[in-house]
């Protein structure tokens, strides 16, 4: 039986720690499958998707949402990630086809496709005119240590951010999956050590999901029994809400004389989702129409 991709909320009852963890290897297989992402394409993608949702569910709230956006200057190029508070994730590399050679222990070179000469960004929508920024510099490529580092930095939570992809040699998606550890204020350095140790000594994490999918399994290898309050199972998925009505809206932010070029030299235009795939195509008659409408 398939398990089906969740994110469980915890939290630790002497209060000291927030928790979460997360199976989203459907997902994951979906996105890869959308743009036939190459193996390193698709772990660099798939622990960006794992990542920011771990982190939407811990800051966002309601109909908030974020956009990350990871640019090492490593051939795989920018990560574009959206995700919002109710568990839906959409993303896309730059570079699908990069498939590079295998590091120790037959681990793909995740740092070496996205690169250290960049940075991580943020941008959380909470529904004003503009969305909040923050970023931090890449500090791994590793992606769970640059998310650990921006929490660090730019949203003052101590943290440890554990992500992984494991995908077999015909390029299908095994497991995907993490954790989110957060600090919470008064918990003191005995009670962090002790669980520092516990981080350090688990089985990986692809280990871990193998042995049972369901994600409360990895907070049993991080807690002793009875140490956590389970406080939600959220589904997670891949969504995209693209649609031709959007795309018309962001054609009509083009300028007038690249509308008309459109119109005489194309007769038409094509445009394909970047997140889905989705392609929608606008007629002649249709970009006259929205030319029209934007001069009015």
């Amino acid at each position: 039986m398939e398990f089906k991709d969740v994110l469980v909320k915890s939290i630790s009852k002497d209060n000291n720690f927030r928790v979460y963890a997360i199976n989203g290897t459907n997902l994951v297989s979906e996105m890869q499958k959308i743009n036939d992402n190459w193996s390193t394409t698709s772990a660099a993608l798939g622990r960006t998707a794992i990542a920011t949702l771990l982190l939407a569910n811990s800051v966002l709230s309601g109909r908030e949402s974020m956009t990350v956006r990871i640019d090492g200057k490593g051939p795989v190029g920018m990560i574009v990630m959206d995700a919002d508070a109710n568990g839906n994730v959409k993303g896309y590399a730059a570079n699908p086809k990069v498939n590079l050679p295998l590091i120790a222990d037959k681990k793909i070179d995740v740092a070496a496709g996205v690169g250290t000469n960049g940075f991580l960004e943020v941008m959380k929508n909470s529904g004003g005119d503009e969305p909040y920024r923050s970023n931090v510099e890449l500090q791994t490529g590793e992606i769970g240590d640059d998310f650990t580092y921006y929490l660090a930095k730019s949203e003052q939570i101590p943290s440890a951010v554990g992500v992984t992809v494991d995908i077999d040699g015909q390029n299908n998606i095994l497991a995907a999956g993490g954790y989110l550890i957060q600090v919470m204020p008064g918990a003191d350095d005995d009670v962090i050590d002790k669980l520092e140790n516990k981080i350090t000594n688990a089985p990986t994490i692809t280990t871990m999901l193998e042995e049972d999918p369901n994600p409360e399994h990895i907070l049993n290898y991080l807690f002793d029994e009875n140490e956590l309050k389970i406080l939600d199972h959220l589904p997670v998925q891949f969504k995209c809400e693209c649609s031709k009505e959007k795309f018309a809206n962001s054609i009509s932010g083009v300028s007038n004389d690249e509308l008309q070029a459109m119109i005489d030299e194309d007769h038409g235009a094509e445009v394909v989702c970047n997140f889905c795939g989705s392609k929608y195509e606008f007629s002649e008659d249709e970009l006259k129409n929205i030319l029209e409408q934007k001069n009015n």
